[in-house]
């Protein structure tokens, strides 16, 4: 499980990057599309390529026996980090997009049937919502979207009349729109009083809120390394045990095969079988150094601190006129991004106005389609926050939103 700690420096954490300072002045406020990398990651994925650089489960040669190691160690670090039962349980893939896609091809494709509901709700990424409609397109399956309050938190009325006699309940343990932080494991209790699978999108929320599959009762998570330190291509899905085992494969090829003969092939044990070709090595051993610098900072630490500066931009951009917030009012049920419209003012020209001030944020409807159509707007501005972000960098936020609504007339 990861260490706690009491405080936060974030001011020492960000010298830890090497972006800030290659790039001085930039104010980074766009973690929740991608985080960056501190100088311990950049270092083991460039210690890989200088010193074992090597495929993984194929030579018997020192360097490639290292790899090897190195490798199933940070199989080890997921499941440490997410305290799931074993390392069997972690599966590496690319991204949650990967990671959920999998779980449609293996599990959905498998045990979803003719006549068969799932559930899902109207806050989720187009990577928690597309499979499912592709899914339930195929086999001739009901796709049920649960929908959500105005404050952006889930309707549960709604949620758990939809929920009754779904076979998959797919949903966002956060959303990367409105900011909710969902209440898991209440929500993974009622799939299974259903009688449905849960999935759980954990993108959002993994990099940092303390993570436990076995408290949270989930049958599946998944999340992306990218979004928590680590490098682009690196991923985590989770499943339970006897349910990876009953799954099919969603690649085929090497590395997950047993056995091939001219008529039949065997698939290699769990989690390998799901691995097929050959794995993003570097990134895979970047995303273990990123789990060493997150539990090396507390995870809960991280989170107090996000929460602190959520709360703090809650505050200061209420102070503008004319400016929206979407999602829940209060830091503590939300993880650590606000997403706004300005009223006057098209997102994209807010996040242009801002850049011109050297602040990323991200504009546009954020991969989430449907969400924003039930909000009654096309596109929507986010700044999210992480552990490298101080309350100086909401005050330029806002500084900057302040010249952009005179710009524009406001």
């Amino acid at each position: 499980m990861q260490q706690t700690h009491e405080a936060l420096d974030y001011r020492k954490i960000r010298g830890d990057f090497p972006i800030f300072q290659n790039n001085p002045g930039m104010i980074y406020l766009d973690s929740a599309a991608t985080s960056q990398r501190p100088q311990a990651v950049i270092d083991a994925v460039s210690n890989f390529y200088c010193n074992y650089n090597s495929n993984v489960a194929r030579g018997l040669y020192p360097i490639a026996e290292r790899a090897t190691l190195e490798f199933e160690a940070v199989r080890e670090k997921a499941a440490r980090f997410i305290n799931a039962p074993d390392a069997k349980g972690i599966v590496f893939t690319k991204n949650a997009t990967e990671g959920e896609n999998l779980i449609m091809r293996g599990y959905g494709e498998k045990f979803i049937r003719k006549g068969d509901r799932i559930l899902t709700t109207i806050m989720e990424h187009h990577s928690g919502y597309v499979p499912w409609q592709r899914l339930a397109k195929a086999k001739g399956a009901r796709l049920e979207t649960a929908s959500i309050c105005t404050d952006g938190t889930l309707d549960m009325a709604d949620l758990e009349i939809k929920l009754k006699g779904a076979k998959l309940f797919a949903f966002s343990a956060a959303s990367n729109v409105v900011g909710t932080l969902n209440d898991v494991k209440a929500l993974c209790g009622l799939a299974h009083d259903a009688g449905a699978v849960s999935v759980v999108d954990g993108a959002q929320s993994v990099p940092s809120v303390p993570t436990d599959v076995k408290r949270l009762g989930c049958d599946f998570l998944l999340f992306s390394g990218h979004k928590m330190l680590a490098p682009f291509g690196s991923g985590v899905l989770y499943g339970r045990a006897e349910l990876l085992e009953k799954m099919d494969p969603f690649l085929y090829g090497s590395a997950m095969i047993r056995n091939v003969r001219a008529d039949s092939s065997e698939w290699a044990d769990v989690p390998h079988k799901f691995e097929a070709g050959t794995p993003l090595v570097d990134a895979v051993i970047g995303l273990g150094a990123a789990i060493d610098y997150l539990e090396k900072a507390g995870i809960t630490a991280i989170r107090r601190h996000d929460i602190s500066l959520t709360e703090y931009m809650l505050k200061r951009l209420d102070e503008l006129p004319g400016l929206k917030v979407l999602g829940p009012p209060k830091a503590e049920n939300r993880v650590g991004l606000v997403a706004f419209v300005m009223e006057g003012i098209h997102p994209h020209d807010v996040s242009a106005m801002l850049a011109e001030d050297g602040i990323c944020v991200r504009s546009g409807h954020h991969c989430a389609m449907p969400l924003h159509d039930s909000l009654g707007i096309q596109a929507s501005t986010r700044a999210s926050v992480y552990l490298y972000n101080g309350k100086e960098d909401i005050d330029a936020l806002v500084s900057s939103l302040e010249r952009a609504r005179k710009v524009f007339g406001g």
